[in-house]
C-alpha cells in the first residue's frame, strides 16, 4: 500500500501552530451573520469572478447582489444571487436600497476612498451596515505591498502564493488604518461602529520553513497582548449609517 505524500514542512508547522477555526475569514463570516437578517438585501462589491464569499450566505437574506468590474466566468451563481458589473464607487444601485454590504480583501485596492465612502453612504439604508475584512497597514506584509511597485505584485504573488496573476489588482492602502476610516466616516456622516485587529499565520512564508517559523514567532508575539494589536494583519470593521 502506497502512503500519501507528506505535506511540506512549512504546511505542517501551520497545522501545528495555527487553528483554522481562528482564521480571520471565519471571524468575518461570523460578524456578517451577526448583522445579517432574513429580510435584508445583501451586497458584496468586489465579489470576484466566482462570487465565492456572498454565495456562503445563500438562503440567509432576501436578496443577494454581487458587484465586480471583471468578466465573470460562470453564467449563473444560483437563483439567489444577482451579479452586476460595477465598482464600489459606482455600484449602479438605487439610493438607500442596501441593508448590509460586505467585502473581503477589497479596501486595499481602493484608489479614491472619498468617492467610495460617499457611495457607501448613498446606497445604505438608514441603520444599514458595511462589514469588511481588510489588510491592516500596520502589518509588515501590507507595508511591503504598499512600497513595492504595483507592476511587480502579480509576479510576486504568483511565486509566493501560486495565485493567477490576472486575479492580482493594484493596491493603494489609502483606507487601511483606523485613523483614515474615522476621517472618511466623519466626512460622510457614517459611524465607525467597530474595528477589530486579527492575526493570521504568515501565509507569504509558506514556501520556506525557517522563514515561516520566524513569521510564526512574530505572530504569536503580537497576538499575546492587545497593546500590539495594531500590528496584526487584518482589520475587521463595521461601518454603520445612522438610523
Amino acid at each position: 500500500m502506497s502512503s500519501s505524500p507528506q505535506k511540506p514542512l512549512a504546511h505542517r508547522l501551520k497545522d501545528r501552530f495555527f487553528d483554522e477555526a481562528d482564521h480571520p475569514y471565519v471571524h468575518f463570516e461570523r460578524k456578517v451573520r451577526e448583522v445579517l437578517r432574513p429580510d435584508h438585501v445583501l451586497v458584496e462589491p468586489g465579489c470576484g469572478r466566482f462570487a465565492e464569499v456572498i454565495r456562503k450566505f445563500q438562503g440567509e437574506a432576501r436578496e443577494l447582489i454581487g458587484i465586480d468590474p471583471v468578466e465573470f466566468e460562470e453564467e449563473s451563481f444560483g437563483t439567489d444571487v444577482r451579479i452586476v458589473r460595477g465598482t464600489l464607487d459606482e455600484t449602479g444601485l438605487e439610493s438607500a436600497s442596501v441593508d448590509t454590504m460586505i467585502s473581503r480583501a477589497l479596501m486595499e485596492h481602493i484608489e479614491h476612498p472619498g468617492r467610495v465612502f460617499t457611495e457607501i453612504a448613498r446606497v445604505l439604508k438608514p441603520g444599514g451596515a458595511y462589514v469588511f475584512l481588510a489588510p491592516n497597514l500596520g502589518d509588515y506584509t501590507a507595508l511591503a505591498a504598499k512600497l513595492i511597485p504595483n507592476g511587480l505584485h502579480p509576479w510576486i504573488v504568483e511565486k509566493v502564493e501560486g495565485r493567477n496573476p490576472k486575479d492580482t489588482f493594484p493596491a493603494y492602502f489609502r483606507c487601511n488604518t483606523k485613523g483614515s476610516l474615522k476621517r472618511l466616516c466623519k466626512r460622510n456622516a457614517l459611524e465607525l461602529e467597530s474595528v477589530e485587529y486579527l492575526g493570521q499565520y504568515p501565509s507569504y512564508f509558506l514556501f520556506n520553513a525557517p522563514l515561516f517559523l520566524l513569521g510564526t514567532a512574530y505572530e504569536k508575539l503580537i497576538s499575546s497582548t492587545e497593546l500590539l494589536g495594531f500590528l496584526r494583519g487584518w482589520m475587521l470593521v463595521v461601518v454603520r449609517k445612522p438610523a
